[in-house]
């Protein structure tokens, strides 16, 4: 045994490696050759789950603002590697070797290209202080750990020692939250400090997505869903967040002397013309509106509700949560919609037969599912609802009847609607406010508020007479 642990001491102090940004040594399990190995296979994994936003123009934009930071990183010979994604989630992040990745989604939620430079510099921190690599020697010292342990004591290679394994790694990792956050934002102020940034758009894009953050969280909880956070924010808002001023506050007076460069007009050049939610150009959803190009149909939820359009579903859930519907397809059905609705829910009673705008389709009513079933040329499409409760869907009936008699083909007029929505960005005129703004957007009733956010005007900025400011259209 005695033999066994020293070997195991040994393998903890033979992973010890100088921190490029302390100087201090660092407990690692890898070379820097392993740690670029590693983020390039990473790098494949995570483009196979998301798309690279196709945008050249956009990707040398963001490519440019990237190195120029990178350059003044404590790793600087380091090749690294920007990419925007095409993903409307609000995220940021970086793997190990110096790949870092942006969503299309961030972006429309900054306004300069300081910011931009902010949040490169964020992730760029994550990799030079090395952060992910910290976090994978860590959890392959504690699965070392339980390997030397199960030898002596069988139980740990147990599920009961699987757990174990979780809370020494747990332990192990106990100070990579808050600390290493803070840290990232300490060193992108330091490198925005070092070029002709102002290290205080660290402060101003978490402002700005801390805003977003609060907001969507309000949403979300009418909505019955998850929120959407960027993972470096706070729990405190960043104006009374003391450590995270004294960060950056030290990198701003230990920093150039230099005037700062905002670039807000470079950066709403770039992003004229971003997509912004579905980059689908066959299925929409505009103002609770769904539109499928290529199945030629089209169906109205409640405006309360939340519609979520994913790539394999179109799910509807109302506010709180307690009720949702989900539109299915059958590209092989049997029968009449009456005889379809009869084998789907098992039962003889509650169907009723009728035509919806011309099309055959029948509805279904028992005390734990509402819906109906319509066919269009060969297809069956199935509105369903779902209550978390038993008899939760009797205070939703008519929400749930207006939306399965909403099915309808498409018009000539709705196939135009079904693009993609952009940002654009305008010029106000004089009395433009964003209420008024809102009337026109494809955003629904949440527009107003997505344009404050947009302009890093929430909650109660207004738009000044030729100011530049991004809409949605």
């Amino acid at each position: 045994m005695r033999t066994l642990i020293l070997l195991f001491v040994s393998a903890l102090l033979a992973g010890c490696a100088q921190n490029p940004v302390t100087g201090g040594n660092d407990f690692v399990m890898m070379s820097e050759s392993q740690e670029i190995a590693l983020g390039r296979q990473a790098d494949v994994q995570v483009k196979k789950q998301y798309k690279v936003y196709e945008s050249k123009a956009l990707q040398d934009y963001v490519n440019r603002v990237g190195q120029g930071i990178a350059k003044h990183s404590h790793r600087p010979d380091l090749q690294y590697h920007f990419t925007v994604l095409d993903s409307p989630e609000i995220n940021a992040f970086a793997l190990p070797g110096g790949y870092v990745y942006i969503t299309r989604g961030i972006l429309a939620y900054l306004n300069t290209e300081a910011e931009l430079a902010a949040v490169l510099g964020h992730e760029i921190g994550h990799v030079t202080a090395r952060h992910g690599v910290r976090q994978q020697s860590a959890a392959q010292a504690a699965n070392l750990g339980l390997t030397i342990a199960s030898i002596f004591v069988p139980e740990v290679a147990s599920v009961g020692g699987q757990n174990l394994a979780n809370i020494v790694g747990g332990a192990l990792l106990s100070g990579y939250g808050r600390d290493h956050e803070l840290e990232a934002d300490r060193l992108g102020a330091e490198y925005l400090a070092r070029t002709s940034y102002d290290p205080q758009a660290i402060i101003q894009v978490i402002r700005v997505l801390k805003d977003q953050e609060l907001k969507d969280a309000e949403l979300a909880k009418q909505e019955g869903r998850e929120a959407r956070r960027y993972h470096g924010l706070f729990a405190t808002h960043p104006d009374n967040d003391t450590r995270l001023q004294q960060a950056v506050g030290e990198a701003d007076k230990n920093g150039s002397a230099h005037s700062h460069f905002a670039g807000r007009e470079e950066f709403l050049a770039a992003t004229d013309g971003l997509l912004f939610g579905d980059s689908s150009d066959q299925d929409v959803v505009r103002n609770n509106h769904f539109y499928h190009a290529d199945l030629g149909i089209g169906l109205a939820f409640p405006t309360d509700w939340q519609v979520h359009n994913q790539p394999d579903s179109l799910v509807a859930v109302s506010p709180g949560g307690e009720a949702m519907m989900q539109l299915k397809l059958d590209m092989q059905p049997r029968g009449t919609p009456v005889e379809y609705a009869r084998r789907m829910v098992g039962s003889n009673t509650g169907i009723q037969p009728l035509q919806i705008n011309g099309l055959s389709a029948a509805t279904f009513e028992l005390s734990n599912a509402m819906g109906g079933v319509i066919y269009l040329k060969d297809y069956a499409y199935v509105v369903q609802a779902q209550a978390k409760s038993r008899g939760g869907l009797a205070s939703f009936r008519n929400s749930i009847f207006d939306t399965v008699r909403s099915f309808h083909a498409l018009t000539p007029a709705e196939r135009k609607q079904i693009k993609p929505l952009m940002i654009r960005v305008i010029t106000a005129r004089t009395g433009d406010t964003y209420a008024k703004l809102a009337q026109n957007s494809p955003l629904g009733k949440a527009a107003e508020t997505y344009l404050r956010l947009f302009n890093a005007q929430y909650p109660e900025g207004e738009p000044r007479a030729g100011q530049p400011i991004k809409i949605v259209e």
